[in-house]
């Protein structure tokens, strides 16, 4: 497939189907395993379309899918969730929950007193983008940023997500930004189609960032959800390392 996304111009397309003056749309709030145990608010609407998604069907048939909710019932409903289960963090997931940014401060704003960890999954686009993100978030002490980045250089990110290869280094710009404003964040990057060489250059450029980057490097690998690889074999993306659904890595030929 030769689409070639703008992200900025998409976010921007994406926003006007999934904000609705304070309201931000949601498909659903759940309790997971994941972190030891989290509350999660998972968003409708993404600004790649990565080939690999598990969250596809609420990234692609946004109109369709989902419903709006005030930050005020977003923050409540995850702190619920949190509380009956004993868990102590909260997360947006997802879509990508950056879009409609005023809406995640809104939240933020909503929780800065629960005594809960928040931890915001995103691309990271937006954030590298739009420096003033990373100064807003670095308001709320009880953040940690995880900047999905999709593959090790430009050329992969665009094979990945559809998306222009100039995407890729806002994504490293993100990490930059967040730590330039003191806000604890760090890379979880899908290796799952990538080459050793691309990964130790991928560790190089991240270390010339901040070390700390290297240090907390998460591998990220794909999940062979039956959506998902129905997916990649519409996008014939051949991962060389995928896990099944709670199951060991396994090598695909």
């Amino acid at each position: 497939m030769k689409i070639v996304i703008n992200p900025i111009e998409l976010s921007k397309a994406v926003e006007e189907k999934v904000v609705r003056g304070r309201s931000r749309k949601y498909y659903r709030f759940r309790g997971g395993r994941w972190y030891g145990g989290i509350a999660t608010a998972d968003a409708v609407g993404c600004n790649l379309s990565c080939g690999f998604c598990w969250s596809w069907r609420a990234n692609h048939r946004i109109d369709g899918v989902g419903e709006f909710y005030t930050p005020e019932q977003v923050a409540s409903k995850l702190v619920n969730i949190a509380y009956r289960r004993g868990y102590r963090l909260i997360r947006l997931s997802g879509g990508e929950p950056t879009l409609g940014f005023q809406h995640l401060v809104e939240v933020l704003n909503n929780l800065e007193y629960e005594n809960l960890g928040f931890i915001l999954e995103t691309n990271g686009i937006l954030i590298g983008y739009e420096r003033g993100y990373a100064r807003m978030l670095s308001k709320f002490k009880f953040i940690h940023v995880r900047v999905s980045i999709k593959g090790t250089n430009p050329e992969e990110f665009s094979k990945l997500t559809l998306a222009e290869p100039w995407g890729f280094d806002l994504q490293l710009k993100a990490l930059e930004n967040l730590l330039d404003e003191g806000v604890p964040c760090h890379p979880a990057v899908m290796l799952s189609f990538s080459a050793k060489e691309g990964i130790d250059n991928l560790k190089s450029k991240l270390k010339e960032i901040d070390k700390r980057l290297v240090e907390d490097f998460e591998e990220e690998y794909v999940f062979l959800y039956p959506h998902v690889e129905e997916i990649l074999r519409r996008r014939k993306l051949k991962p060389v390392i995928a896990f099944r659904p709670n199951s060991i890595p396994s090598e695909l030929i």
